[in-house]
């Protein structure tokens, strides 16, 4: 579905997506303040992470209440159910799925009552890949799921089969079985709680308020509600936050492997991972491709709004110009109104409009992020060339994308891939391009100016830091996304390997905004 936010990706086609971005989780425990509107506006500044789901989770210290819908922050929150959503710590998510479908059941925050009385609310960002041997212990243990089929649920639901054992002292036994990318923000009636997987795939800070403290995925979204970033949450961390203050469990090791797309893709170019700034290491990527790639031009453009950086510190370095060569038009966001099938036909122009009077006789360069299937690409150039361009040069700020995520990011399977099937000049040949070229993996390391030993880079060239569950699939193709669904220790149809759990057949129908309430 297209980007809620109104900045361009690759899903130029609803039927083929491009990478899909991860959550986003926020955080907050302060009494006094209007916790579920500083939630609202920490997830308004992480709507670019997620455009399916939105939900926020609240608690007055008697009882937590939830609530969730299909669709943006924006449209699932207004004023008055803001209003109603009284208490002095709350948690938030928005989602794009990579377990589990688009469904309502699958919104977050989850939300489990104990026996004993305790809830749990839980929000995640990541990709568990034990979940069908997760699935299969809590079957074992008489567990029920509760209509949901993510593995945000299933971890909810075993931290909330502990009824002899307090929140914390649940997640200290839980979180250690976990294997993958998680950055959790969980609560229950009186704790805020936040943890991070031990490689720290995913972007977890903590922040700080005058009348209390902040957890959020990106830094963002702390600079947005005036807390200020105190660090991150470290790999392996538990964190506890309540009346007594913070207290930090360490339940595992840390292995530090960062996702290296963040910088490249998903992260806002105003965030600040690892003590790194997005938007610096993106520039310095553009003057890295500039070194690596140069090219006699007139011009260099950037592909709003990742590839814009980029293009920036390539016309730095090279000395070329650099322009505008392309409008996005800011409303481009997730509609209900379908376009007809002329209008579909015109693709991309939907979304952007070159500046004719800019390109026209020029020899251009266009810096873009990545290359997936080559669909954005191909548009791009063709609609370059037909405003009179008289040369289109392509340069990619990431490597070739060979490889699919099973951490959080929703890539086509591998077989989909254009790098995996086709060399450079194929490639070229295939978006009509006269030259093309990729920054290198070691190139866009020294970008982020963090040790290549802490950085994910599965994707770019297929060593996955975390061990994919083999044993729990059938046939020798599970690292390129072909698997088979697990389901009660039998293998049933084929499915890609990041969808472990069966799945919900639905669609958006009906779906009504919902509140979820537990009071012990």
């Amino acid at each position: 579905m297209p980007r809620g936010d109104g900045r361009l990706s690759h899903d130029l086609d609803p039927q083929r997506p491009g990478p899909q971005d991860a959550c986003g989780v926020f955080g907050v425990w302060a009494p006094g303040e209007e916790v579920a509107n500083l939630t609202y506006f920490g997830l308004y500044a992480l709507q670019h992470r997620g455009q399916e789901a939105a939900g926020i989770a609240v608690s007055d210290g008697s009882g937590v209440v939830v609530y969730k819908d299909l669709g943006l922050v924006a449209q699932v929150f207004d004023e008055p159910t803001l209003a109603s959503l009284r208490g002095h710590l709350a948690i938030g998510h928005t989602r794009y799925s990579t377990t589990g479908g688009s469904t309502w059941e699958n919104a977050q925050p989850t939300i489990r009552a104990t026996t004993s009385g305790t809830t749990i609310a839980l929000a995640h960002n990541g990709n568990l890949v034990n979940t069908a041997e997760l699935q299969r212990e809590a079957a074992e243990q008489g567990l029920s799921a509760d209509g949901s089929t993510n593995d945000t649920s299933l971890v909810t639901m075993l931290l909330a089969s502990r009824p002899d054992l307090s929140v914390e002292a649940a997640a200290l036994e839980v979180l250690p079985r976990l294997r993958g990318a998680f950055s959790f923000v969980f609560m229950d009636e009186s704790t805020l709680y936040a943890a991070r997987d031990p490689h720290g795939v995913r972007p977890l800070v903590l922040g700080r308020l005058e009348r209390g403290w902040v957890v959020a995925s990106e830094t963002a979204a702390l600079d947005i509600v005036g807390a200020s970033v105190v660090r991150e949450v470290e790999p392996g961390e538990l964190i506890a936050i309540d009346a007594e203050g913070l207290r930090s469990t360490r339940f595992a090791a840390p292995e530090p492997k960062g996702c290296l797309f963040e910088y490249v893709y998903i992260a806002r170019p105003d965030a600040t991972i690892a003590g790194r700034n997005v938007h610096a290491a993106r520039m310095q990527i553009g003057r890295q491709l500039a070194k690596e790639h140069p090219v006699e031009a007139d011009l260099v453009i950037g592909v709003p709004e990742s590839g814009i950086p980029a293009a920036i510190g390539y016309a730095e370095e090279s000395g070329i110009t650099y322009g505008a060569g392309l409008m996005k038009n800011p409303y481009v966001g997730r509609t209900f109104i379908q376009p007809s099938q002329t209008l579909r036909q015109l693709g991309i122009r939907l979304k952007l409009n070159p500046l004719r009077e800019n390109v026209r006789g020029k020899r251009l360069v266009v810096v873009d992020d990545t290359i997936v299937r080559g669909n954005t690409q191909r548009a791009i150039v063709r609609m370059l060339r037909e405003a009179g361009a008289v040369e289109v040069h392509v340069r990619i700020s990431a490597p070739p994308v060979s490889w699919p995520c099973f951490y959080g990011i929703d890539f086509p399977t591998r077989a989909e891939l254009l790098a995996n099937g086709l060399d450079n000049d194929d490639i070229r040949r295939s978006i009509g391009a006269d030259t093309l070229g990729y920054v290198s993996l070691s190139g866009l390391i020294a970008a982020t100016e963090q040790p290549k030993t802490r950085l994910c880079r599965a994707c770019f060239d297929g060593e996955y830091p975390i061990e994919l569950p083999v044993d729990n699939l059938i046939g020798k193709h599970v690292l390129e996304g072909i698997g088979r669904r697990v389901a009660n220790h039998a293998a049933d149809d084929i499915e890609p390997a990041e969808h472990l759990v069966p799945q919900l057949d639905s669609s958006f129908g009906e779906l009504k905004p919902s509140a979820t309430t537990h009071r012990p």
